[in-house]
């Protein structure tokens, strides 16, 4: 007995195979990465118009499409520095110091004052004050912006300036500050404060953005002090609020000609999100040297800024002549990153790695664990960091270069996330933070830890391992 074919079914033949490889041309024309090229186009063979559908959501980076276009019609204030602003390192550091200059296109710039902050219990009082006095210009980008007992402050102070003339603007992560609700935003909107939602849309085509979140934590006030670090703005990250599940955190102030680059970066953010430029004395006022750090800052992104973090920390490592030290609250790279640590700690370089014994995601811990075991074959050294969930990010590299920011070790942040952070090469910076590291070596962890684990454990937390491109 035989059954005729639906029509439908076979126009549908033809419709299948074009659709995938239209799209197969594009993955093989526009991807960089061969894992993700072939899980793309095997899942496109397979379900062809599901895959397409998908594909055209996730898969294709409008973003650097965007901010190329950005730049082609925007001219920024790449401020001309003089000789005595400009560092040149002349120690073993030396090519990563070029490397890095060629990769960003930015200077390192001497003369800056950098201080360190732990948690919101410093750094939001300074922050606040620094709002409260500003006469010209406040620039706050935050990932996460909670209109709580804590963010409430931050409303408050950002609305007075406003009010008494200051140019204010801010800027939120369209999913950490609130996807469907962001009171902050509402707060400040309703008081005429300009506030932009990163990549903000609920609409089905502008899903593709969805997954690609600006995680920088950026404050300028006035272009004279500025803070960046790890630290959100939630009541979350102040200690003496004794909150259920409490974050520490590490921030920095800075003073100094490294504003401007600082201040740029918020500057392209914003217009990216709002089409608004911002120039003039009030955002880019002289440049002064209350200090003697040299620093540079350093933007990654999937635009044009595309792994230039990851690279910065790859070529450190690669450098690196005794000691490592990186304390992170997610340790998920690839596997490039765990090979550099591995080759450096085989020559001989003290690798020390500081994670939460606990996060604030568990199946982030699962796939963590799993993929420790080639870092201790190698000989490097696995703390775990005691509660509070220590959220910092933190390197330091011989005790004289280090690099702080906002960018976790993951996939995530050093592929898909826009994450800001600052090199420092200052031998007493780096010592501090060296320091501040080496006192949450709390506990090591042993290949004991690992293999003492359940079986059924074990299969989990390799299975966790397998969505690392999604965590």
């Amino acid at each position: 007995m035989t059954h005729d074919t639906h029509p439908a079914a076979l126009v549908m033949v033809p419709v299948r195979v074009l659709l995938a490889l239209c799209v197969t041309l594009h993955v093989l024309r526009t991807k960089r990465d061969t894992n993700s090229s072939i899980g793309w186009i095997g899942f496109l063979w397979i379900m062809p118009i599901l895959g397409t559908v998908l594909y055209v959501m996730f898969g294709i980076n409008r973003v650097r499409r965007l901010a190329r276009r950005l730049v082609r019609h925007h001219q920024w204030n790449a401020a001309s520095f003089a000789a005595e602003h400009k560092f040149r390192v002349e120690d073993a550091l030396a090519p990563l110091a070029l490397m890095v200059g060629k990769m960003t296109e930015r200077p390192i710039l001497r003369g800056n004052a950098v201080s360190m902050l732990h948690d919101g219990d410093q750094a939001y009082p300074q922050m606040l004050a620094a709002i409260n006095s500003a006469r010209r210009s406040v620039l706050l980008c935050s990932y996460i912006f909670r209109k709580d007992e804590a963010g409430q402050q931050f409303v408050e102070a950002l609305v007075a300036a406003h009010r008494r003339g200051v140019v204010v603007r801010v800027l939120v992560d369209g999913i950490g500050a609130g996807y469907l609700r962001c009171p902050v935003a509402r707060a400040l909107g309703a008081a005429g404060v300009p506030c932009g939602r990163f990549m903000h849309s609920v609409w089905p085509w502008r899903m593709p953005f969805i997954n690609l979140r600006n995680h920088r934590k950026i404050l300028v006030v006035d272009g004279a002090v500025g803070f960046m670090g790890g630290i959100n703005i939630g009541a979350e990250n102040v200690m003496k609020l004794n909150r259920k599940e409490p974050v520490s955190d590490t921030h920095f102030r800075l003073e100094g000609p490294v504003l401007r680059q600082l201040t740029e970066a918020f500057v392209r953010d914003w217009s990216f999100t709002r089409g608004e430029d911002l120039d003039g004395e009030a955002i880019y006022p002289p440049v002064a040297m209350p200090g003697g750090v040299a620093a540079r800052i350093v933007t990654a992104g999937p635009d044009m800024d595309l792994e230039k973090i990851e690279y910065a920390m790859l070529q450190a490592i690669g450098l690196s002549r005794r000691n490592v030290r990186l304390m992170t609250p997610y340790f998920l790279p690839d596997d490039r990153f765990t090979t550099q640590l591995a080759l450096a700690s085989m020559r001989g370089v003290e690798i020390d790695l500081i994670v939460p014994a606990k996060s604030n995601h568990v199946v982030l811990d699962w796939a963590r664990d799993a993929s420790f075991g080639p870092l201790l074959d190698a000989g490097c050294r696995i703390w775990l960091a005691r509660a509070p969930f220590n959220h910092s990010k933190l390197m330091c590299v011989d005790d004289e270069w280090c690099f702080v920011g906002s960018s976790n070790l993951d996939v995530r942040s050093l592929r898909l996330n826009f994450e800001i952070n600052l090199e420092l090469y200052d031998a007493v910076q780096a010592t501090a933070i060296a320091r501040f590291i080496g006192g949450h070596r709390h506990k090591r962890l042993t290949h004991h830890d690992l293999d003492s684990r359940s079986m059924l454990v074990k299969v989990r937390d390799s299975a966790a391992r397998l969505m690392q491109p999604y965590l």
